[in-house]
């Protein structure tokens, strides 16, 4: 008779401060958890082959692919420890697992994407060198070498992630916006403008190296390419399409830029967008391998094959044609 009914919005947790929940229908759900399965399981399967074969086939020991290793390995435990917990989140649009994990979760989540990009950033400059200085190239990328770029790899990010998570460093200058901020019920992180600028050369520097020395790559390989008689002439543009994928890495903390500059606005769709896109990058990594190299297909083959457990196979030629 005239009354006004109000639609209850569904909430996180039964609070008064909780965070607005996204229904989805039942079908949505479905296929979004199936998508992220899909992806979880292609992250973990083929970064797995990548740790396996470079572990296991002594051929596969040089530099070069010790930092394949390491990378994989990082996007390797991401997809185990990371992207289960950002699937519920972003399917569900709330955070069901604490203040404390949250914060551990986005170390993880923060350390491994960070981890990603130096890798990535020390394989341009290998590749850089091999191209574009071959012959001293073995003398300039050793094993040792290697090594300081793996340490240095894993170390800085997380010394930095921990400054920027378990300190003061985000809490001092943010206090007037704290009041502002939504909820109970969203594992996002907050930066300050401070943090916000020093994060930005933190992610975009490496990524501005590697498209500068990717670029160069291109223009020497394919100088290269025509004179030897026109053969190879594609010698570079593997290396180029596949640093086009990697740049990718670098778009997850876009969001965060953003957040810094106009006030923390970004919609949470948004921010999960942004993610995912750089999470897709984890799985593309062996997906350029299995396209690009060849030995990496052999060895595939080997361990699907599981004739990894043969006597002797540690020392086959994944190179011999």
């Amino acid at each position: 008779t005239g009354s006004n009914f109000m639609v209850a919005t569904p909430l996180c947790y039964e609070v008064n401060s909780s965070c607005s929940r996204t229904l989805h229908s039942f079908g949505i759900q479905l296929a979004i958890y199936m998508s992220c399965a899909m992806g979880m399981l292609l992250t973990v399967l083929g970064n797995l082959m990548v740790v396996i074969a470079v572990s296991h086939f002594n051929t596969l020991h040089t530099p070069t692919n010790f930092l394949l290793l390491s990378l994989a390995l990082a996007d390797l435990l991401l997809g185990i420890m990371v992207l289960p917990f950002s699937t519920i989140r972003s399917v569900e649009s709330c955070w069901y697992f604490g203040d404390d994990f949250c914060r551990l979760h986005t170390f993880l989540d923060t350390v491994f994407c960070l981890t990603s990009i130096f890798h990535l950033c020390f394989i341009s400059i290998d590749r850089h060198y091999a191209i574009c200085d071959p012959l001293l190239y073995p003398t300039k990328f050793t094993i040792r070498m290697a090594c300081v770029y793996i340490v240095i790899g894993w170390g800085v990010p997380m010394i930095y992630t921990f400054v920027l998570l378990y300190t003061n460093a985000i809490e001092e200058g943010l206090g007037h916006f704290l009041q502002d901020m939504p909820c109970v019920g969203r594992c996002q992180l907050l930066f300050n403008k401070l943090w916000g600028w020093l994060n930005f050369p933190v992610f975009f520097f490496p990524c501005l190296i590697m498209i500068t020395l990717y670029v160069k790559i291109f223009i020497v390989a394919n100088r290269q390419a025509r004179q030897i008689s026109n053969m190879n002439k594609s010698a570079g543009c593997g290396l180029h399409l596949g640093a086009s994928k990697r740049e990718r890495k670098a778009a997850k903390t876009l969001d965060t830029m953003v957040d810094c500059l106009l006030n923390f606005i970004t919609p949470p769709v948004l921010f999960d967008v942004f993610i995912w896109f750089a999470y897709f990058n984890s799985a593309c990594n062996p997906l350029i391998y299995v396209f690009s190299y060849r030995w990496f297909r052999k060895a595939v083959k080997l361990i699907l094959t599981r004739s990894i457990f043969d006597s002797g196979t540690s020392t086959v030629d994944l190179y011999q044609e």
